[in-house]
């Protein structure tokens, strides 16, 4: 499975939420919405309500907090309505419950681009890791709902999922009774993984939005063929490619001056 959110914090509680944003002024609001039974948890963070919506899409395991870096941004909280979800099976969105299809994580969220986006401005969505190609599957298919798409550390090429000597421990029942629900939810995700991003070869030619794609150098979980594959792939949509030296998997937090830079951009 993905190490990018452990090599960063299992979960945070909501006191140790609460901890973090006594003292900001502006903190999140927390929103849940209904999905084909599944419930989808997401925090926002709204200056004004004027402004266009960002959406961010953590990969696998992940948390809406895995953002809360780029949501306490004093800069982009000037710029944009910023939306962080906890993807179904993660977090507080029936968590334990592996939703594996692609196309259904990315309907569920589009659910929350229509409750939140009350000034119908075209959307960004920034997908990280796994996220990346439900961000896309979004953007192929609502073209008119979607102004970019941001894919960092992208885990789209069905040929170079990477998988260690211990991916398929998660697999061995017993061990699944011993490891927390989230890491059972990645496992199943990640043997999933390949089979979806096979749906997905033949949508790319459908991308027509401006896509930025951001790898680290030095990204050990992602292959840098999903680089490469990127580049082959993206070629209807504006498309700019950003490879970063001494950057790993998590872009989001090792360079987040550069991803806000990117944000904002075509401001």
């Amino acid at each position: 499975m993905s190490r990018c959110f452990l090599l960063n914090r299992f979960i945070y509680t909501d006191k140790e939420l609460e901890k973090h944003y006594e003292n900001k002024n502006i903190k999140p609001s927390y929103h849940d919405a209904k999905f084909l039974g599944s419930t989808l948890h997401y925090a926002k963070i709204c200056k004004n309500d004027t402004l266009p919506i960002l959406i961010f899409i953590h990969g696998a395991p992940g948390a809406w907090y895995g953002y809360m870096n780029l949501m306490d941004d004093t800069i982009l909280q000037k710029h944009y309505t910023m939306i962080a979800i906890d993807r179904i099976g993660y977090g507080k969105s029936s968590y334990g419950h592996a939703e594996l299809s692609t196309q259904m994580q990315a309907l569920s969220i589009l659910q929350i681009i229509e409750a939140e986006n009350k000034t119908h401005k075209k959307v960004r969505l920034l997908g990280r890791s796994y996220g990346s190609p439900i961000a896309a599957w979004l953007a192929i298919r609502y073209p008119q709902l979607i102004e970019c798409l941001y894919m960092v550390s992208p885990v789209i090429d069905p040929n170079a999922e990477k998988f260690y000597w211990f991916s398929s421990i998660g697999k061995w029942h017993p061990m699944q009774w011993l490891l927390p629900d989230f890491l059972n939810v990645a496992t199943k995700e990640k043997y999933a993984h390949v089979s979806e991003m096979k749906k997905m070869k033949g949508q790319w030619k459908n991308l027509f939005v401006p896509t930025y794609v951001v790898v680290g150098e030095n990204d050990h979980i992602a292959d840098t063929a999903n680089y490469s594959y990127a580049k082959q792939k993206l070629k209807s949509a504006p498309a700019y490619f950003y490879k970063l030296k001494n950057t790993g998997h998590l872009v989001t937090y090792e360079q987040p001056g550069f991803i806000r830079q990117l944000l904002l951009e075509k401001e």
